[in-house]
C-alpha cells in the first residue's frame, strides 16, 4: 500500500511532534486503521514534504513525529487558472477535484447569468471552504505539495473587469480555433468555462472584449464538467508535462 499523505494546516518543521488535524486523524485511525509506528507523508502547502510516523494514537488525537524535509515537487510547468462558472450538485466538486489532479494552479468560481446555483453571503463562504477541502483532499491523493487556492466567488462581469495577465482562453463550441491552432504560451494561462447552459450572448461578447480567445474541443458539445477536464488534459498534453 502506498504511504498515506496528509495535509497539515500548521507549518511543519523537521523533528517536530504534532497532532494531526481532526479530519486527518480520523481518516488515519478509523478508515486506514493505521497503528503507532506506521509511516506517513505530511505537507503544509508551502512546498516539499516531510516523511513522518505515527508516534501515538489516543482517544481524541493522533500524534505524528516529523522527519527531515524533502524538496519534492510535481507542479505543472504551465501556470493555469481555471475560471469555472458554478455548476450544480456534485459537478463542481468533481470538476475541482479532477482539475487539481490535472495540475491547475488556482481556481476562480464564477456566478454567471445561466448558473443554476446561486450563492451569496455565508452560504457562499461555506461553499468556497468546502471546495478548498475538496482541493486539499485531491492534493493528498495525487501527490501535490502545493495547494491551489479557491478564490471567493465573483460575479462574471465584475471578474472580467478586474484585468488579466497572460493568455486568455474561453471554450466555445462555435469557435473557429482549436487548442492545437495556438502557439505554446510563454506566460500564465486563464481558462474560462461556462455553466450548464453556456454563457449568454452578452457574456460571450464581454469576454471577447476582454481579449478571451474562443477555442473549441472537436465537433461535439461537452458538458461543463467534461469540457473543463478535457481542455486541461489537452493543454497539459500540448504544452505541459504530459
Amino acid at each position: 500500500m502506498a504511504i498515506p499523505r496528509f495535509y497539515s494546516p500548521d507549518r511543519l518543521s523537521s523533528g517536530a511532534r504534532l497532532a494531526l488535524a481532526e479530519q486527518a486523524a480520523r481518516h488515519a485511525a478509523k478508515v486506514l486503521r493505521l497503528r503507532e509506528g506506521d509511516e506517513l507523508i505530511l505537507f503544509d502547502g508551502t512546498g516539499g514534504e516531510y516523511p513522518a510516523h505515527i508516534a501515538e494514537i489516543g482517544k481524541h488525537q493522533v500524534t505524528a513525529q516529523v522527519g527531515a524535509h524533502v524538496a519534492r515537487e510535481c507542479e505543472a510547468p504551465l501556470h493555469i487558472t481555471l475560471a469555472q462558472a458554478i455548476s450544480a450538485g456534485d459537478k463542481m466538486d468533481f470538476t475541482l477535484q479532477k482539475a487539481t489532479e490535472l495540475g491547475i494552479a488556482q481556481i476562480q468560481p464564477l456566478a454567471s447569468e445561466r448558473s443554476v446555483v446561486r450563492l451569496s453571503g455565508e452560504r457562499a463562504d461555506k461553499r468556497v471552504g468546502h471546495w478548498q477541502g475538496v482541493v486539499i483532499s485531491a492534493c493528498e491523493q495525487c501527490g501535490r505539495n502545493r495547494i491551489p487556492p479557491v478564490a471567493p466567488i465573483r460575479q462574471f462581469n465584475d471578474w472580467l473587469g478586474s484585468g488579466f495577465a497572460g493568455l486568455r482562453l474561453m471554450l466555445s463550441p462555435d469557435a473557429a480555433l482549436s487548442l492545437r491552432d495556438l502557439p505554446k504560451p510563454e506566460q500564465p494561462l486563464t481558462l474560462l468555462i461556462g455553466p450548464e447552459g453556456g454563457f449568454s450572448e452578452i457574456e460571450t461578447a464581454t469576454a471577447h472584449h476582454a481579449k478571451f480567445i474562443p477555442v473549441k474541443l472537436g465537433t461535439r458539445i461537452l458538458r461543463t464538467e467534461t469540457a473543463a477536464l478535457a481542455a486541461l488534459a489537452a493543454i497539459q498534453a500540448l504544452w505541459g508535462d504530459y
